[in-house]
């Protein structure tokens, strides 16, 4: 697969083999899952951007050349690293400050032996009992003939690029961000546009949940109920959304709570139904709205639910359960009207300042230092 950051890839190989790159490329997996991995490059800061999984490859190169393993050594002798270390490492990196475990126990693993199910080994060596890890240096040192290429170095300039390449295009995305708040009295429907372009089918996850959270925050905010004790007594109370935490957060399948209705909102972007039930067994069957991130119709998606409910439990009155469990079915198109309510409600403003401030804070962003010039 060749895309528009294959080139950086290859230059940095010819940088460090000369005229081995291409072949190294051909022959390594492990480079070839790099190539797979930073596809969204050149797509734009909404584009996924799969920094767990390259980091837990970086965090395990870094710490084999910080001992000098690239240049002597028997690696196969190594104790091996301590999570702990790998963890701290990979949260001082650039968009890494709130990134699972996964990635290292298990996931990165996985993928790889999805992307390439002939190859016997896997990237990522553990022991579960002492917490040790290392790179299986087998795939870090690809023969040619009889010669071993150490790739190290070359997998860590590839995916510093990679990060850097990455960051310019956020930082793009805030600035056009900031600069379409300054223009949202004249230019309205420019920032409404870019709004929804924000909300399309191939956006990254992250970027999708948080403009889903800033078009319901806003959607739901002039919206009241009335509670009490005594039917004398009921007091009005505006509906108010609140992100509960990090996107792609292990929380048990709650992504928005509501007060004061107690409801639970789950983003998801699979049609994986048995992803969907799962998030309704973590909280106890409780009633939960699912934002969907595709534009099937309300009617299909939860079609679409219910013979996966079918599939898997077979009895009626279990599915009815799992369904009923479903209180509601957000698609894009429906977030797309909400957020034209929202522009009629004066809050246009408001939503895209939401979807800076969560945006700086999920992808740990740091205002660049003013050099004192104005570049608006």
């Amino acid at each position: 697969m060749e895309h528009e950051f294959t080139p950086v890839i290859l230059r940095a190989l010819k940088n460090h083999f000369g005229d081995e790159a291409l072949d190294l490329f051909d022959k390594s997996p492990l480079l070839q899952y790099l190539n797979l991995k930073t596809v969204s490059a050149t797509r734009g800061s909404k584009a996924r951007s799969s920094f767990a999984n390259l980091y837990a490859v970086y965090v395990l190169v870094e710490d084999y050349i910080e001992h000098g393993f690239h240049e002597k050594g028997d690696y196969s002798q190594y104790e091996g690293v301590r999570f702990s270390n790998l963890f701290r490492r990979q949260r001082q990196l650039p968009f890494g400050s709130k990134l699972q475990n996964h990635a290292l126990n298990h996931r990165m693993n996985e993928e790889f032996r999805k992307y390439f199910p002939q190859v016997d080994m896997q990237p990522i060596l553990r022991v579960v009992e002492t917490q040790r890890y290392w790179i299986n240096e087998k795939l870090l040192t690809p023969s040619l003939g009889r010669r071993h290429y150490n790739l190290a170095h070359a997998i860590i300039e590839i995916i510093d690029t990679y990060v850097k390449t990455k960051q310019k295009s956020f930082e793009g995305f805030i600035r056009t961000c900031d600069k379409l708040k300054r223009i949202t009295g004249t230019k309205g429907r420019d920032v409404e546009d870019f709004i929804v372009g924000l909300l399309a089918p191939n956006v990254d996850a992250r970027i999708f949940e948080i403009v889903s959270y800033a078009i319901l925050k806003y959607f739901y905010r002039d919206q009241t109920v009335y509670f009490g004790y005594e039917l004398d007594q009921l007091e009005e109370s505006p509906l108010k959304l609140y992100k509960t935490g990090r996107t792609n957060a292990n929380d048990g399948g709650i992504d928005f709570v509501m007060r004061p209705l107690g409801r639970f909102f789950q983003v998801t972007e699979t049609l994986d139904v048995y992803k969907y039930f799962l998030d309704i067994d973590k909280i106890e069957r409780y009633p939960i709205s699912f934002v969907i991130k595709s534009e099937d119709s309300v009617g299909a998606l939860t079609a679409k639910l219910r013979q996966g409910a079918e599939r898997k439990y077979a009895v009626r009155a279990i599915v009815e359960k799992y369904m009923g469990c479903i209180e509601e079915v957000i698609n894009i198109p429906i977030l797309r009207e909400r957020l034209k309510s929202v522009v009629q409600q004066g809050c246009l403003t408001n939503v895209l300042e939401e979807i800076v401030k969560q945006s700086k804070l999920e992808f740990n962003y740091e205002e660049p230092e003013n050099d004192g010039e104005d570049n608006g």
